[in-house]
């Protein structure tokens, strides 16, 4: 499944890395099986351009108090990850990417999307980006709400399906389906070495 449709203008994109934290890894509260397993991949991508990476990390509020709306019941069943329970370093990426850091960026969202506040799209736009090939966890949640913002805000999507995950393999398979059949002019599917290989040196 997937194939790009063009070469990717180095000068005009971006890898987008979602939520590959420790909070998602085997120690953390949400743990995520196939987050190490994809990780080798998702490397490979910030190794290309390090500073042409933008890291998302998912902070949750001090507690359910602190949320907005919905997300306060959301927070009261999950108390346990709110920041007055959490070690904070399980908001940290996952070691391996983590020395990318300097000069890769991180973003800090408190919702799934990365978008939700206008302050990514900002910077994008100020660096001129119009292409996100996105990686992260997990595909059906975080992902999938960050994808369906930036169809809505004209970017062209690169997934790398094989950089994500997700903690059930059902809805992973159906996502990466929805977003072939349902949005292949929006969204185009690749694995990591031909993204890497159509990633214009020009």
């Amino acid at each position: 499944m997937g194939e790009l449709r063009s070469r990717i203008d180095t000068s005009r994109a971006v890898h987008l890395c979602l939520d590959m934290q420790r909070l998602f890894g085997p120690e953390g509260p949400w743990p995520t099986p196939w987050l190490e397993r994809v990780m080798p991949a998702v490397e490979s991508l910030v190794q290309r351009d390090p500073a042409r990476t933008v890291f998302t990390r998912f902070i949750p509020p001090a507690s359910p108090e602190h949320a907005n709306g919905m997300w306060q019941s959301y927070f009261r069943k999950w108390r346990l990850v709110t920041r007055e329970r959490l070690d904070p370093h399980l908001l940290e990426l996952m070691p391996p990417l983590q020395r990318h850091v300097p000069p890769a960026i991180v973003f800090d969202k408190s919702a799934y999307s990365a978008f939700s506040n206008g302050r990514l799209h900002d910077i994008l736009q100020d660096g001129n980006v119009n292409t996100l090939i996105v990686s992260g966890a997990e595909t059906d949640v975080c992902v999938l709400s960050t994808i369906l913002s930036a169809v809505d805000l004209g970017y062209r999507i690169v997934v790398a399906q094989d950089a994500m995950c997700s903690s059930a393999d059902e809805t992973h398979d159906a996502l990466l389906g929805l977003y072939a059949r349902r949005f292949d002019l929006q969204i185009e599917l690749a694995d990591c070495a031909e993204i890497l290989e159509r990633w214009s040196q020009a």
